[in-house]
């Protein structure tokens, strides 16, 4: 998994790799994904009360899960805004990725259930939400509808990598740290990809 964040001329890319399976144990978890989410691809700090808007949590619960994501070095306290009264996150980096560790049994596969989870929720509130302007007759035309695509490629490394590459940049093109400035038919949206072997002839 490898989550992008928006780029600047003036500032290098630092990936943070996880490969401990302690540290990728510690990173299944709903709220922490959506955490990580949140502050790689905005590299906007953010507050615990913030974040608990985000993951539904108390901001307490929030500040215990941003203590455990410090400890592995994922997230870092950031400047304050001028109000200590609340510590404030960032990232510990601009992209962040989970390596495999082979005989870990596996935890990184825990971490794309809870992705994959995710996603189905959205697609499913994406719809009911659908279903109830068309009911209504006020079916929203500004936004297109979900899209989603398969393809079989065949690809020897150096292809996988130059794909994989092109589609992170071409993300990152489109990544803007939150909504301030939008105009109002901007609507929050997801973007998963995924690149995978096929074990079928």
């Amino acid at each position: 998994m490898s989550t992008q964040a928006s780029e600047t001329a003036q500032e290098p890319r630092r990936q943070v790799e996880i490969s401990d399976p302690k540290a990728i144990r510690a990173l299944a978890h709903a709220a922490r994904l959506a955490a990580i989410s949140d502050l790689y691809s905005s590299q906007v700090s953010r507050t615990a009360t913030e974040l608990a808007a985000v993951t539904g949590l108390t901001p307490s619960a929030m500040s215990y899960h941003l203590r455990a994501l410090q400890k592995w070095g994922m997230v870092e306290p950031a400047e304050s805004d001028g109000d200590a009264r609340e510590r404030r996150w960032k990232a510990a980096g601009t992209d962040f990725m989970i390596k495999s560790v082979s005989g870990s049994g596996h935890p990184e596969l825990a971490i794309l259930d809870l992705e994959l989870d995710a996603q189905r929720r959205r697609i499913l509130a994406h719809n009911q939400e659908r279903d109830e302007l068309t009911l209504r007759g006020a079916e929203d035309q500004r936004f297109p509808s979900m899209s989603m695509s398969t393809e079989v490629l065949y690809l020897d490394p150096s292809k996988a990598r130059e794909l994989i590459d092109r589609m992170n940049q071409l993300i990152r093109e489109y990544a803007v740290p939150d909504s301030a400035g939008t105009s109002e038919d901007t609507r929050r949206v997801s973007a998963l990809w995924s690149i995978v072997p096929d074990s079928a002839p």
